[in-house]
């Protein structure tokens, strides 16, 4: 994973690219965008946004759920930001908006997909666990995104299907990099999660995550998991995780069971990253229809997936810690949507954490500790 360079910058003027979606996809999507123009302003960036259309509501307008207009102008950007695709109403249709999703990947050559889940101290006890198992919680699944599965050959006769679950060595090797770089960054300990006691691939993937580890980042402590004892570990003892690294099915699956820590999928936020270009940044929760164009959706995730385009495609971090500190400082203050037992609308919420930003006079002898990404 390179920097973002592209030489026109004068320092800090960035492009980004929305594609607000479905559902609470726009909600949260415009919340994403008012927080990044409060920071560009309070610390002196300049960011262009550009909307394009995606998933179901591409469809709506053009028939498919990626038209070409959108891949070229991502491909221009300098960052990406996702709301959300998807929904009932597009059910059984030709194209489905999902297709969406994984053709903007794919177009942008997105193969490591990165979930920080931490418990902010505020929502400890909005968790359905213990406060002493998730209190400090702070971790980093890399995911695999474009093998595996999911995008092997598929099969399908009247009584048997097949799914054929494919990996190579450079697939493996460039994640592996994305993930040690990143514990380079932490607490410097990779788990590295597989199913090597019974698959191929995943001995495989266990040998060259070993190779990899040893040869180019020896500083970084590695442990190999089965996936199945890391599922129970995710509940019993989160706290013992820094970065995980798997595959693209068991990372879709743990992702998800790790969201639940802090009590809320709306409070956390994603990155997918490739080689080099812009990344792509998106909450982790869904469109959820049913609350849509209500003012309800919790705008955390998209807010934090915010903080995290600054801090990989603009390589603004100190930018990325100040929106976060915003986010923590919101919520220790009681604010919150319903979801985490708070009183907030999507704006108001939104509202508050821009007040935050506005307050911050960041300087770099003062930089806020985050336990966040």
């Amino acid at each position: 994973m390179k920097p973002n360079d592209k030489s026109h910058h004068h320092d800090r003027t960035f492009s980004i690219v929305l594609l607000p979606g479905d559902g609470v996809g726009p909600e949260v999507a415009a919340a994403a965008r008012r927080v990044l123009e409060t920071a560009a302003d309070t610390f002196g960036y300049d960011f262009k946004f550009a909307d394009a259309l995606i998933g179901g509501a591409a469809i709506d307008a053009t028939g498919d759920p990626l038209p070409k207009l959108t891949r070229d102008v991502c491909l221009k950007a300098d960052a990406v930001f996702l709301g959300a695709v998807g929904g009932p109403k597009w059910d059984g249709g030709k194209r489905r908006p999902e297709e969406g999703l994984l053709g903007i990947r794919k177009a942008m050559g997105l193969y490591a997909n990165l979930r920080p889940v931490s418990v902010p101290a505020a929502v400890v006890d909005r968790s359905p666990f213990k406060a002493d198992t998730v209190r400090g919680v702070d971790l980093l699944i890399v995911r695999e995104l474009t093998g595996g599965a999911y995008f092997g050959d598929k099969t399908r006769s009247k009584d048997a299907a097949s799914d054929l679950c494919i990996y190579t060595v450079p697939e493996i090797e460039r994640v592996t990099r994305v993930a040690f770089k990143a514990a380079q960054e932490r607490n410097g300990h990779v788990t590295s999660v597989d199913k090597a006691n019974v698959m191929e691939t995943s001995r495989l993937w266990r040998e060259v995550v070993t190779r990899i580890g040893r040869e180019e980042f020896p500083d970084v402590e590695l442990e190999h998991m089965l996936v199945d004892t890391a599922a129970m570990r995710l509940i019993q003892t989160p706290r013992a995780f820094d970065v995980i690294l798997t595959e693209n099915m068991f990372g879709d699956i743990l992702s998800d069971e790790a969201a639940m820590l802090p009590g809320s999928i709306g409070l956390l936020g994603s990155a997918s990253l490739g080689e080099a270009g812009p990344g792509l940044y998106e909450p982790i929760h869904g469109s959820a229809p049913d609350i849509a164009g209500m003012d309800k959706a919790n705008p955390v995730g998209a807010i934090v997936s915010a903080a995290m385009l600054a801090r990989y495609s603009l390589q603004a971090p100190a930018l990325a810690d100040v929106i976060q500190h915003a986010v923590a400082q919101a919520l220790n203050a009681g604010r919150g949507t319903a979801d985490i037992g708070g009183q907030d609308t999507t704006s108001s919420f939104t509202a508050a954490v821009v007040e935050q930003l506005k307050k911050a006079r960041w300087s770099s002898a003062h930089r806020p500790q985050m336990h966040w990404a």
